[in-house]
């Protein structure tokens, strides 16, 4: 398969807002509603950084999803079209513990990003698992 660039600004400044419900949808799966609560809040005061797609994939030890995969082709055609992809979500992993890094959103958008080019700097807002009493 032939790898192209991803276009110049083919990333938006902020998550889109429904990126946040959805992150913590799949963090209550991981984690009591005060952290996930607590997790999100931190995600949307969070400055983006980024991160190599191939390096987000490694450091969640989540398999590359293939380019058949609906999510991967509609992303896909988004970059292919210059549409801006939405910054991706992640909870940081901590290696002294063996905690992988967490994908809350944004797992398809990295992996059209790898399928693009696996060296392709991805925005990510990067926050700790944040815990607060319930």
């Amino acid at each position: 398969m032939t790898k192209t660039k991803a276009p110049a600004g083919a990333w938006q400044k902020t998550p889109e807002a429904h990126d946040y419900p959805t992150a913590a949808s799949y963090l209550s799966l991981l984690a009591g509603e005060a952290t996930v609560t607590a997790t999100i809040e931190a995600f949307e005061h969070a400055e983006s950084a980024h991160f190599k797609a191939k390096d987000i994939l490694r450091a969640s030890r989540l398999a590359l999803l293939p380019t058949d995969n609906p999510h991967v082709t509609s992303d896909l055609k988004k970059i292919a079209d210059g549409k801006a992809l939405s910054p991706v979500l992640l909870v940081r992993g901590d290696a002294a513990s063996g905690l992988d890094a967490i994908i809350a959103d944004g797992y398809h958008r990295v992996c059209a990003s790898y399928h693009t080019d696996e060296n392709t700097d991805v925005p990510v807002r990067i926050v700790d698992l944040a815990h607060r009493s319930a």
